[in-house]
């Protein structure tokens, strides 16, 4: 990666596309509406305000960082290549009948997932592999032949390659492939072996058929905004922002797109922990709420949740199992459908619904007049004098108060008897629950305690939305941070140059194969080091190694840490005791003289980061700053307007204290200083929010 301290940071929303170029220290900001038909345009026209705004040549950024939604989009709307699926023979229903259970056991008209490929595409190929990789039945070549006939008078773009136990001998996947180049160049292939090498098939094969569908598209993508940002004048290296937390290069983000399915708000999370550490915070909330969707994270120790598996385009929204299942290095999350656009209703029952469909950035909002007609949460926020109607995004957009009013009063005011301040309010407390609710959950299934964490809120709906949720959550403090509006991208700048290799080993504990182990070790650091070095080079490289075990007859693992060196066989005993120390953490208690099998080996090589520097705090500045103005802001206790001073952000200095109710304006977003908190500037600039009468975080 280059010396220069300028760097460039890109994410495209569903809404909004946030650009944020940092000049040592400082940031300059844009948020511009995403371009949903062509994504590019929106990216080099928020580019361009942000160069023109920083006074710099394109010449001078050391790097660009991009995060995106593109692939996620298009298996959502299906949007993705005509993509064939190469199988073992007798197995090309394995996609479709996935964990032959029911994820809504009730429900008799329950809707499954709709597998990417169509059945008349999945092609079978006679071979046979066991689970140890042993060669049952050789690859018949005959059958690759007919089956390349098929992929020709079908027009297949794409294809996933997906062979039974390939994790443990990919030699017959790789056949395949070469078959498929010799008589079609042109076509793009996807190995399982490659795109998960892992066992549990359906998983799998949905992991390499997600990669084929959307590989075209975001190959081709990145490769044209590579060429557009060089065309604009940028030498440098574009990296792309991955699932889970880290960076990539072009070349590899073409050949594996499906690993930057969740890499916006991985930005997100990556800039709480960053900011959880320099506060001197053990555990912290993130709260990133934007135009589409909300997304929450736990983040104890200065390190955000993460995963293996990650589900996409579920068809019912929240329901595990529902969805298409990815196995991809992910930063856990919870995300909903509650964002600024999202969309409210009344239904049969009289209950106020929220998204999860969104009214996006086409047309938008009704008060963004842009053709919208459907009540969002930003035309409540809008009503009830939270949003500027003048100063949003920056002043580049006029919101349109009446539409916003006309829109709130049909869709829910007069459905339920309510004027139209009240139906906005009844909106924004449906939403805030919802995402309370949902944190909630989340914290409860993974055991941890809600109440003595800090909120840091940011995206450009969060800070409006951040002191009622932290109230719903009995949270006392809050945290605003810089730029909060573009808060996902400011986090692309921080994130690391990183990739994992995983690889399916099977082995029991008691007959560990240390050597074996080792081999195989070193191979997946040099493949990790090769991609990981294209852009941080030279650099000192942070490696972590970790086993995915579990007591034998078990069906789930748990990721235990190993040793960063050689294993050897008198390490079985040192990886038992890991073993047990993670489990009991889980559990509470281990299973005496119960054997331990370990099914996966995963090795994550990441580039170096900063840590945050320490900022003295200011002393306290005596009384409030000098407000800019006043708005008619609605008060949640009385169900009643009342006068608050409004302050811009960038007149406070570190110190200064602001009491509730009040707004801090900014370019991206606003800060509601909600009746109960009193707000701070600390020496980062940040905003503090502290409850009233709670104890501090």
């Amino acid at each position: 990666m280059s010396n220069s301290s300028t760097r460039l940071a890109v994410d495209i929303g569903g809404t909004f596309t946030d650009v944020a170029l940092a000049i040592g220290d400082k940031n300059v900001t844009s948020k511009v509406l995403t371009t949903a038909s062509a994504p590019e345009e929106g990216v080099m026209t928020g580019i361009a305000r942000v160069i023109e705004a920083a006074g710099v040549n394109a010449g001078d950024v050391g790097v660009v960082i991009h995060g995106t939604t593109l692939a996620t989009n298009a298996i959502i709307e299906r949007k993705g290549a005509r993509t064939a699926l190469v199988v073992t023979e007798g197995f090309r229903d394995s996609v479709e009948m996935a964990y032959e259970n029911r994820f809504e056991q009730y429900d008799i008209e329950v809707q499954k997932p709709k597998p990417l490929v169509p059945r008349y595409l999945r092609l079978p190929v006679t071979e046979r592999v066991d689970a140890l990789g042993k060669v049952l039945v050789p690859l018949d070549l005959g059958s690759v032949d007919a089956m390349i006939v098929k992929l020709e008078e079908h027009a297949v773009e794409s294809v996933a390659i997906g062979l039974l136990h390939c994790y443990a001998n990919s030699s017959h996947e790789e056949q395949v492939a070469e078959r498929i180049a010799r008589a079609l160049p042109e076509l793009l292939v996807t190995l399982s072996s490659e795109a998960c090498p892992e066992i549990r098939e359906y998983e799998r094969l949905s992991t390499a058929c997600a990669n084929a569908y959307v590989q075209p598209i975001m190959a081709r993508y990145v490769r044209s905004l590579d060429a557009r940002l060089r065309d604009a004048g940028f030498s440098c290296p574009l990296l792309l922002m991955t699932s889970g937390g880290g960076l990539t290069t072009v070349e590899t983000a073409a050949r594996h797109p499906i690993r930057l399915v969740e890499s916006g708000p991985a930005g997100g999370a990556i800039l709480a922990s960053r900011i959880a550490i320099a506060q001197g915070l053990d555990q912290v909330l993130s709260f990133d709420m934007g135009g589409t969707t909300a997304k929450i994270c736990l983040i104890d120790d200065g390190k955000p949740q993460s995963s293996r598996t990650f589900e996409v385009d579920r068809i019912y929204r929240f329901t595990k199992g529902s969805g298409l299942p990815l196995r991809i290095p992910v930063i856990e999350m919870v995300e909903i459908g509650a964002g600024g656009g999202s969309i409210a209703r009344v239904d049969g029952l009289k209950r106020i619904n929220i998204g999860p469909e969104s009214a996006g950035s086409e047309p938008g909002p009704a008060c963004y007049g842009g053709g919208g007609t459907r009540a969002t949460v930003t035309d409540a926020d809008v009503l009830l004098g939270r949003i500027d109607p003048d100063g949003f995004a920056g002043g580049s957009m006029q919101l349109d108060g009446k539409r916003a009013r006309t829109a709130v009063s049909a869709d829910v005011g007069e459905v339920l008897n309510l004027d139209s301040p009240l139906a906005a309010f009844a909106i924004s407390e449906v939403v805030d629950e919802n995402m309370a609710n949902a944190a909630r959950v989340h914290a409860i299934e993974r055991g941890k305690d809600l109440g003595g964490r800090a909120l840091i809120a940011f995206g450009g709906a969060a800070p409006v939305h951040a002191a009622r949720l932290a109230e719903k959550l009995g949270i006392a403090t809050v945290i605003v941070p810089t730029d909060a509006g573009v808060g996902s991208a400011v986090g692309f700048l921080n994130a690391p140059v990183s990739y994992e290799v995983v690889r399916s080993r099977y082995m029991r504990l008691s007959a560990l194969d240390a050597a074996t182990i080792s081999s195989m070790f070193d191979g997946m650091r040099e493949e990790a080091e090769a991609v990981v070095r294209l852009g941080a080079p030279g650099d000192d490289l942070h490696e972590q190694r970790v086993a995915y075990m579990r007591y034998v007859g078990q069906g789930h693992e748990v990721s235990v840490p190993l040793p960063l060196r050689q294993l050897e066989t008198r390490d079985a005993e040192t990886l038992q005791q890991a073993f047990d120390e993670t489990y009991t953490r889980f559990y509470g208690r281990t299973i005496p003289d119960m054997d331990v099998e370990v099914l996966t080996w995963a090795l994550t090589l990441t580039g170096p980061v900063d840590d945050p520097r320490p900022v003295a705090e200011p002393a306290t500045v005596g009384g409030a700053p000098a407000a800019n103005g006043t708005r008619k802001l609605f008060n949640t206790r009385t169900a009643d307007y009342e006068k608050v001073p409004v302050y811009a952000r960038d007149s406070l200095s570190p110190g200064m204290r602001i009491p509730g109710p009040a707004i801090v304006s900014e370019s991206q977003t606003t800060t509601v200083v909600a009746p109960d908190f009193d707000a701070h500037i600390d020496g980062r600039g940040y905003i503090i929010l502290e409850r009233r009468g709670a104890p501090a975080t």
